[in-house]
């Protein structure tokens, strides 16, 4: 098999939950402990940070991913999911993992993917672990796929544990109150290894605590600390000031300052922790270069300038939350929404967050979970949102592009998946597509 047929393989032949939904999850540790062993488990061959949360816990990956790589550490990064490219999964020092090794990483160990039958996610995991250990990184930021406890990431052992937030999302798999969902959070925390809290909430607070308690581990809550504030927009980068110190934030999202809360908390036990020594230069540098450094994508990310155009992948209520929030920073003549959704996160409640007087173009991905474009635009008219449906992403960009102005805002939202069609459109130079 070539690479695209090694991917097709990975695509058809196994669940993949980001593309079909809850009939690719697969709860449990049990296939992922008979892949580690046939792979001589290579999770623990390697140093890691452990992050779970209802949302930013892509983003404090990357942060984390790329404050240790400017302190000068062979870095791994696995995230999920991936917006355009399956390499963005498995990552060293933001370099995707090569072509080969994930064809003959397949073909090696085919005969045993037959008989396990695990998830996409177990085998792009394993994968992952695999590769992290065979380049001997130093240590890897590895990101919850869903929940904690029964997600196959935790078969590792970390250094540290982080929990971004809780909010509700995937209750179908998580529970449908705060409590439940932050109890399978939880499941992340490890005995002795100290765990750091993002957020929390009067409902989440006492389950983190009463799990620390009962593992052993220190707790520490980032909004205990002292809190990052903006100070100004430079150039469309975020200037903060934390505990008298100036940093530059790669990510411009008002958002990111709770992420980089929580961050700034992590690296504080990171040092007192193990051996690895991470200077205020690495970082400062570290949250400066986030996106050169890691490769992240779809964060508030400005594509283009006249029109602004910019991609955020905020997909459920707390995510869209956010940037309607961001919104209110933001200076434009007429704001102009590409959004689509899937069908299993809840519609209503992000419709009813959006502004009214933006004007819409719903559109749809080319995924089986995608809902449809002339469904999303019924739904909305219930909550006074008005625009055109659009059955392909980049007819839904080129018509916003067509209607806008030079001093309009075009935000492109609600999925990573409609996010990640979109980007290739864009060349990276901050231009225009071709239309």
């Amino acid at each position: 098999m070539n690479y695209q047929e090694t991917l097709q393989y990975l695509y058809n032949r196994l669940p993949v939950f980001h593309l079909v939904g809850s009939t690719a999850y697969k709860p449990g540790l049990e296939n992922t402990s008979r892949l580690m062993a046939h792979l001589d488990n290579p999770h623990r061959k390697f140093r890691s940070v452990h992050i779970a949360g209802t949302n930013g816990k892509g983003s404090v990956s990357h942060y984390m991913a790329a404050i240790l790589q400017e302190a000068g550490y062979q870095v791994g990064l696995y995230t999920s999911p991936h917006l355009v490219d399956f390499g963005e999964r498995i990552r060293i020092n933001g370099q995707m993992i090569e072509e080969q090794y994930v064809i003959q990483f397949i073909q090696k160990h085919i005969d045993i993917i037959e008989v396990i039958q695990p998830s996409f996610f177990e085998l792009t995991m394993a994968m992952a672990f695999s590769y992290f250990a065979d380049k001997q990184v130093d240590i890897a930021v590895v990101e919850v796929g869903l929940g904690g406890r029964l997600d196959s990431t935790n078969i590792i052992s970390p250094e540290l544990s982080i929990i971004t937030n809780i909010g509700f999302d995937h209750v179908e798999f998580l529970g449908d109150s705060l409590p439940q969902i932050a109890a399978e959070k939880a499941g992340i925390i490890k005995p002795g290894v100290p765990v750091v809290i993002g957020e929390s909430l009067p409902e989440t607070k006492p389950v983190f605590v009463l799990k620390s308690i009962e593992m052993q581990s220190d707790i520490i809550f980032a909004e205990d600390d002292d809190i990052p504030v903006l100070t100004r927009y430079e150039q469309d980068k975020m200037i903060l000031n934390y505990q008298k110190k100036e940093y530059t934030s790669g990510l411009s999202g008002i958002y990111q300052l709770k992420n980089l809360s929580t961050v700034f908390s992590a690296i504080k036990i990171l040092n007192n922790r193990i051996e690895f020594k991470i200077s205020d230069v690495a970082l400062k540098k570290g949250i400066e270069n986030i996106c050169q450094l890691t490769g992240l994508r779809g964060r508030w990310e400005l594509l283009s300038s006249k029109p602004r155009i910019v991609a955020d992948t905020g997909h459920n209520v707390q995510g869209v939350q956010v940037i309607v929030n961001q919104l209110k920073y933001q200076h434009y003549k007429t704001l102009r929404i590409i959004i689509g959704m899937v069908n299993d996160k809840d519609i209503s409640g992000v419709l009813k967050l959006l502004p009214v007087d933006a004007v819409y173009y719903f559109t749809q991905a080319q995924v089986k979970r995608a809902l449809p474009a002339n469904e999303l635009k019924a739904k909305a008219i219930n909550y006074n949102l008005s625009g055109k449906s659009f059955g392909v992403v980049k007819d839904a960009v080129n018509k916003a592009i067509l209607d806008a102005d030079a001093d309009d805002l075009i935000l492109i939202t609600g999925s990573n998946f409609i996010v990640g069609e979109a980007l290739p459109l864009f060349p990276l130079n901050n231009q225009l597509p071709a239309i």
